[in-house]
């Protein structure tokens, strides 16, 4: 700081006008500022002590040197430092104050901190979906209390983001993601036990969360549920569960066959909202499960005019099945279980439609002798060329098998028996059933019908080629287009997404829990968390953008909530803890749901630092 004098007047008489200015850089130039206006400052002080004033100015506010050895001590210099330097912190105290109203601090960059860090955004989409399926206000109009209700959210959510074991969530939860910020729930309370008893507990509430987030997507998006999905998947275990009553040996899906598995039974709309569901033995039947889930169709029925249709695949469409559609009022319409064989095409030239991959698809209306119901035959040369691969690699493993066996008769130690031929041939036949039908073998043997000489085989059936892609679809619907009808049945696409998504995306498969209730929990939280998936996943469509949840969640995560924390230059700690803005990507997923783009604002604290004291020893001579 200096002194910049300049001449002024008053009274008619001149005097010199002080005033304690500072420099400071713009750029490439250096300024001047007026710190404070002191005006006649010789009639004070001596012209000769001024520049002694302005040193203790400088000493006393920069340095903080309150005293001096007492030969060189004036005091009118020390009184008027005092008075000056007093009204500098004022003026600088009532700046701060006013900068820090307006959100404004002076702080040291070089002293600037992040930490803290935690992942967001996935975590603040689920939350908002969860709002918008006003699962708070269930869960507190069934009397389960603040903190309850909070651990529930944040476990769906959980299992929605990072779909892992309760002892993985509950490390994730408390160094990996924010949400526990969002949902106010205290993430040090958290324990692997207490997420497995919530899980436990949301199943006990499993009928009545699912007919309220039924109800509740069917009024948020104006859905009427005319049309319903039925399928089954399975899910196998890791572990012997040999107490179970609900893990059985059955066929799986994955090919698992060492494993026992259960059953999932779920019944989706066309637009991939999942309605009912229900955990079956592993070794139940396709035909078998309709039975148990037609109660809970029956229930959600609720005041429809019109008869629903339910849509099924060829496994569980049995005769006695759809007659019992038929006695329960429900319109049905499935792949037949057999193909027809004396049939005349009721409308010529077919139909033909494309696919979502723009493959070509013929479609005719048949009349069946002796069947009430109508029926579509469906040519797709897609699936055609797939059946004829494969018929041709199985004929040519079955061939080359043949040749084997054959081969066999004339090796030294090969297998010549007359009974043990044929039981080579009887495994072969098995391991190739699909393709068996097409061969007429011969196998020749000596006098004694004791040891096989030769094999011959010859193909038969040529005609099959003409029937690859070739099925027939089943429908108690009166009066429909074939259009029409093979876009309803084409919504069966739908439970496979959903069950896709649920093995895949959200890691229901495999089960690692060793009791059935835990099994139970653990598949329902992984439903519950579909709810969350495909509340979002269907607006995001409706905005033309068709992501896979994992690929929505990469996203997401791009979004962080860190805390800075700074020293501003009175020494005290500027805490703040700030969601950063979203990616251009994030920002458009978040537009096409009309969601908030941030959690919360900046949460700000200002705690003073832990500074040693200092001992002042003040010289006196």
């Amino acid at each position: 700081m200096f002194f910049k004098t300049s001449i002024k007047q008053k009274g008619g008489v001149d005097y010199t006008h002080y005033r304690l200015c500072e420099s400071y850089r713009e750029g490439r130039f250096i300024r001047n500022r007026t710190l404070l206006s002191i005006g006649d400052l010789e009639s004070k002080l001596p012209a000769d002590k001024i520049g002694l004033l302005c040193k203790r100015i400088n000493q006393v506010y920069h340095e903080g040197k309150t005293f001096v050895i007492s030969s060189f001590r004036d005091e009118r210099v020390e009184a008027l430092c005092a008075d000056y330097v007093g009204r500098l912190r004022e003026a600088e105290t009532a700046e701060k104050a006013i900068k820090r109203a307006a959100g404004i601090e002076e702080v040291y960059v070089d002293r600037t901190t992040n930490s803290h860090v935690r992942e967001v955004g996935a975590e603040w989409l689920g939350l908002q979906a969860c709002r918008q399926l006003l699962l708070p206000e269930y869960f507190e109009s069934t009397g389960w209390d603040k903190e309850s209700a909070g651990l529930a959210i944040t476990q769906v959510i959980s299992r929605a983001v990072y779909p892992a074991s309760e002892y993985k969530t509950n490390r994730w939860l408390k160094e990996n993601s924010a949400l526990c910020e969002l949902t106010g729930t205290d993430a040090s309370t958290i324990t692997k036990d207490k997420l497995y008893g919530m899980a436990h507990r949301l199943y006990r509430e499993k009928n009545g969360l699912e007919h309220h987030l039924s109800t509740r997507t069917n009024d948020l998006f104006s859905l009427d549920d005319r049309i319903l999905i039925f399928d089954l998947t399975n899910t196998y275990f890791e572990g012997r569960m040999n107490d179970s009553r609900l893990a059985k040996f059955g066929r799986s899906k994955e090919k698992r066959n060492d494993a026992k598995q259960v059953v999932l039974a779920a019944v989706v709309n066309r637009e991939g909202f999942l309605k009912e569901s229900q955990i079956l033995r592993g070794n139940i039947s396709d035909p078998e499960s309709l039975r148990g889930i037609l109660d809970k169709l029956k229930a959600h029925r609720g005041n429809h005019a019109k008869k629903q249709v339910v849509v099924m695949d060829a496994g569980i469409s049995t005769e006695d099945n759809l007659k019992m559609l038929k006695s329960e009022s429900f319109h049905y319409i499935c792949v037949s279980r057999s193909k027809l064989k004396n049939y005349r095409v009721t409308n010529f030239p077919p139909v033909e439609i494309r696919d979502k991959s723009d493959q070509p698809i013929e479609i005719a209306q048949v009349e069946a002798e002796g069947e009430t119901d109508s029926f579509y035959r469906v040519k797709s040369y897609t699936k055609g060329l797939k059946e004829a691969s494969m018929e041709n690699r199985f004929t040519a493993a079955y061939e080359q098998g043949l040749e084997q066996i054959a081969a066999a008769l004339t090796k030294k130690g090969g297998t010549k028996k007359l009974e043990k031929v044929w039981e080579r041939i009887g495994r072969l036949k098995e391991k190739y059933s699909s393709v068996n039908r097409l061969y007429d073998i011969q196998v020749e043997s000596d006098e004694q019908g004791i040891y096989a000489t030769s094999i011959t085989w010859n193909k038969i059936g040529t005609d099959g080629v003409k029937k690859h892609g070739i099925y027939f679809l089943r429908a108690s619907l009166p009066n429909f287009d074939e259009e029409t009808i093979w876009t309803i049945y084409n919504t069966i696409r739908e439970v496979e997404s959903t069950f896709r998504c649920l093995k895949s995306d959200l890691s229901l498969r495999p089960v690692f829990h060793k009791t059935d209730d835990a099994t139970m929990a653990h598949l329902h939280l992984g439903l519950l968390a579909y709810q969350l998936v495909s509340t979002i996943r269907f607006q995001l469509k409706q905005q033309g953008i068709g992501h896979e949840w994992k690929e929505i969640v990469r996203i997401m995560n791009t979004q962080k909530m860190v805390t800075t924390t700074l020293v501003n230059t009175d020494e005290r700690r500027v805490s703040i803890r700030k969601c950063t803005a979203p990616e251009p990507k994030v920002r458009m997923i978040y537009d096409a749901l009309g969601y908030e783009q941030k959690p919360f604002i900046r949460k700000k604290s200002v705690v003073p630092q832990k500074i040693p004291e200092k001992t002042d020893i003040q010289l006196i001579r």
